[in-house]
């Protein structure tokens, strides 16, 4: 079984870049307070590494 990760948008996309948008709806993520899960893959860690600031993640076994 892979590992997922849990992860959830905790600030407003109000004033955030473009490209910073982009990467946040390519994660699935659509309002604050939204949550997803997704597989621990090196693709999603990068796009975690690209907006951390926006974001809350915990992994899940």
């Amino acid at each position: 079984m892979s590992k997922t990760l849990r992860i959830t948008l905790v600030r407003s996309l109000i004033g955030i870049t473009e490209k910073h948008r982009a990467t946040v709806r390519g994660l699935g993520l659509r309002r604050t307070g939204h949550t997803v899960e997704l597989r621990d893959t090196p693709e999603v860690r990068g796009m975690i590494q690209k907006i951390p600031y926006l974001l809350r993640w915990e992994e899940q076994s």
